[in-house]
């Protein structure tokens, strides 16, 4: 019998992972992208592979790898102008990441990824990971997630700018 238990326990327990791991791409989202925000942001030489002087080719090239219209969101009036972007390599396939700095240097990523399924949620969610600052938001069929070490108030406005851009 405690077999039996053993192996219908093991069972739900795959068919319960292999059908909720959507939820576990969300809760990786932040932590990713903070992870490639400390990796790459405090590089001086070579921040990003395309540079804001390109931009146009930049969202072209990105959209084309994601299979999705991006749009890198303008935070001028916030004080940050965009550095440039690169292609990174995600769990679930290929990642944008577009990163911005302030006149004192301090620099902001926005990571975006395709997601496995729809959400009719896209409400915001904050998370600290390490010290940074990350506000991430799955809007249909795309996560995002903004990530930074600067004051939470700031990275705030920054995410609200992020979040109404790239939902018209």
């Amino acid at each position: 019998m405690a077999v039996i238990v053993l192996v219908a326990t093991g069972f739900s327990g795959f068919y319960i992972g292999r059908h909720s791991a959507e939820p576990v791409l969300i809760a990786a989202l932040p932590r990713d992208a903070a992870l490639a925000h400390v990796v790459y942001s405090p590089e001086q030489r070579h921040p990003v592979e395309v540079d804001a002087a390109h931009a146009d080719h930049l969202t072209a090239w990105l959209s084309k790898r994601l299979g999705a219209q991006l749009a890198a969101p303008d935070f001028t009036t916030l004080g940050f102008e965009l550095l440039g972007g690169r292609l990174l390599s995600g769990g679930e396939g290929p990642v944008a990441q577009f990163m911005y700095q302030a006149g004192d240097d301090q620099r902001v990523t926005l990571y975006v990824r395709r997601t496995s399924g729809q959400s009719d949620t896209s409400a915001f969610r904050h998370a600290v990971e390490n010290g940074i600052e990350v506000f991430y938001w799955i809007d249909r069929d795309m996560g995002y997630a903004l990530s930074g070490s600067i004051d939470h108030a700031a990275m705030q406005r920054l995410a609200d700018a992020a979040y109404r851009q790239i939902g018209q």
